[in-house]
């Protein structure tokens, strides 16, 4: 994710995905700046949220975890998640990937700003599950980019066909594992 975002150094609009994106970049004035937003605050959440479940740091620094976990807060509600879905409103592969992105982002939001009520109410039970799923959904950066080599070396699809797949695909099952691992928690 690091070397994907740092294609992306010095800011340029026609680099990378942006070569495909110049319709948006040229006709929708702030697309460019919501693309930059959602690139560069995600690689500080994917971080923030790789410490965020380390047991050391919960039980023996505290004070660590809490700070790192504002910061993930902060910028998802505030950067990431909106401009996700500004961005995901003109998601390649049309209506069906739209559809996904803008889905993925509300969801991301939501997940994230619960997982903050509840800590902020003392429910550590529900702060974690909402974690775990904000996570989830963070982490279909790397999920979606995975899936997208795997589908395009197996079945070499047209592009907007791997973008229509890779829409649901990047998010849909991380959230389903993580729900089967909170049910599964629930049973115990």
């Amino acid at each position: 994710m690091a070397q994907i975002t740092l294609r992306y150094i010095p800011f340029k609009t026609d680099v990378a995905f942006l070569q495909i994106k110049q319709t948006e970049v040229s006709g929708i004035p702030l697309y460019i700046i919501f693309f930059y937003i959602h690139v560069y605050s995600a690689i500080f959440v994917l971080l923030a949220g790789f410490t965020q479940f380390n047991s050391y740091l919960l039980k023996k620094r505290p004070t660590i975890h809490r700070n790192i976990g504002r910061l993930y807060v902060f910028t998802i509600l505030f950067f990431s998640a909106p401009s996700g879905l500004f961005i995901g409103v003109f998601a390649n592969g049309g209506f069906y990937s739209q559809i996904s992105f803008v889905t993925l982002s509300i969801l991301w939001f939501y997940f994230t700003l619960k997982g903050f009520t509840s800590i902020k109410n003392q429910n550590i039970t529900q702060h974690k599950a909402f974690m775990m799923r904000s996570f989830a959904l963070t982490f279909s950066a790397i999920t979606l980019r995975l899936w997208k080599i795997i589908l395009v070396n197996l079945f070499h699809p047209a592009p907007m066909d791997v973008y229509q797949i890779i829409a649901w695909l990047g998010w849909l099952p991380n959230l389903i594992i993580i729900e089967y691992y909170l049910y599964k928690q629930s049973k115990k």
